[in-house]
């Protein structure tokens, strides 16, 4: 794949950040950028079809129904999933993970209970197993973090011994990069007698995900990390889990009947899909994964690594550059790293007087800062747009901070 090509599949890439500098953007872990196909295709929408869905047979009411629902067909077939119908719509990968601590956590979690994390997980992976443990009395354990960046598998079977009801850990780190053994971790945890819970944020813009393969009984992601917009992701789960749970949320659309005496919940996917949702949302949703389709997620993958490697083949020449996280071989496209004498939020602000774009701070993973005894570190993460050549405008922006600070 060429992605000097690509990059022109992105409008953004157009305009100069401060005086009359390119834009080099290393933020796509945060967020990607958003090809023309996507944007047109929710301008399409809103222009010819726009309507609430479900509930009209007039015309535009059952056009905007049929592209919001072959919109979850297409992304039910990206990931692999059995059928549409598990794939649910959330508004991103973090109220998919609250939707199953308030729903299969509140019915199956009770005091004594352990449930299983690990020591790299974003906020969004632990923040509401934290909030329903008050709540249940259950107990939480981490699987440890090597110094290398890699999970400690016999930390994690020593945890399986203890018979969890759950665990629940990420695909690929937001700070280290580390691609953890999914499958694999799936697989034990399921001897172990425990659900399954996957963090999918990073890995699903990246690389061939396959839920069926995997087999986790959950699997979160967004929309706005793979070329689609904000404000709209997924919970994939297990037919026969979803049909057990209550529903997340009340209101139109999520249930079969009312009456002054209760309710009955819809079918799924619609019993966890409350209120009108975000339809342009879902159609541009579904064309980033028809895009990420048309180059190829293998393709997106092996460019990606191509980048990672050559980024810290040449940051790790820098005797004042600490790289943070496993080697190349090991990682998605994340390169976080800590610079002597220089606070991560220094080094941005430089960066983007240079009009380079990165992220600094702890990326909404303080544990793991702790755990690796850093305050904050400064990630530069690659997608299908960027090149070396922007690898090489990163460095002579980190020469620019030198020349300030040292």
């Amino acid at each position: 794949m060429d992605a000097y090509t690509i990059k022109k599949d992105f409008p953004i890439f157009n305009r100069s950040i401060k005086v009359n500098k390119p834009l080099v953007y290393l933020d796509s872990a945060a967020t990607s950028q958003k090809p023309t196909a996507v944007i047109n295709a929710m301008k399409a929408f809103y222009e010819n079809s726009n309507a609430n869905i479900h509930r009209g047979i007039h015309t535009l009411a059952e056009e905007a129904t049929f592209h919001y629902e072959a919109a979850r067909e297409r992304i039910a077939h990206f990931i692999g999933a059995a059928e549409p119908a598990e794939v649910i719509y959330t508004r991103n990968a973090t109220e998919s993970i609250n939707l199953v601590a308030a729903t299969w956590g509140s019915k199956n979690l009770k005091s004594g209970d352990l449930v299983v994390l690990t020591e790299m997980e974003h906020h969004s992976n632990l923040v509401p197993w934290y909030i329903a443990a008050e709540k249940q009395g259950f107990l939480i354990e981490f699987i440890k973090v090597d110094d290398s960046g890699l999970l400690n598998m016999t930390s994690f079977e020593a945890l399986l011994v203890k018979e969890p009801k759950l665990v629940a850990f990420t695909h690929m780190s937001n700070v280290l990069g580390t691609i953890n053994p999914a499958k694999e971790m799936v697989e034990k945890a399921h001897q172990a007698g425990a659900v399954v819970l996957i963090d999918g944020a990073q890995a699903v813009p990246h690389f061939n995900v396959n839920v069926t393969e995997i087999d986790a009984d959950f699997y979160a992601f967004s929309a706005h990390k793979m070329c689609g917009p904000t404000g709209i992701g997924v919970l994939h789960g297990k037919k026969e889990i979803l049909q057990e749970i209550p529903p997340y949320m009340g209101g139109g659309e999520m249930i079969k009947k009312v009456t002054f005496a209760g309710f009955t919940a819809n079918e799924l996917p619609h019993k966890f899909e409350a209120g009108t949702p975000a339809i342009a949302e879902a159609i541009g949703f579904g064309t980033a994964v028809d895009y990420l389709g048309s180059i190829g997620m293998n393709d997106i993958e092996t460019h990606e690594k191509k980048v990672t490697r050559y980024a810290m083949d040449l940051l790790s020449a820098f005797d004042d550059i600490n790289l943070i996280g496993p080697r190349a071989d090991k990682k998605g496209g994340v390169v976080s790293f800590v610079m002597d004498g220089v606070h991560p939020h220094d080094i941005a602000q430089i960066l983007d007087s240079e009009g380079i774009a990165v992220r600094a701070g702890h990326h909404c993973a303080m544990p793991l800062h702790e755990r690796l005894n850093i305050i904050a570190t400064t990630r530069a993460s690659f997608y299908l747009y960027n090149t070396k050549n922007d690898v090489d405008l990163l460095l002579k922006g980190l020469d620019k901070v030198r020349e300030i600070f040292v």
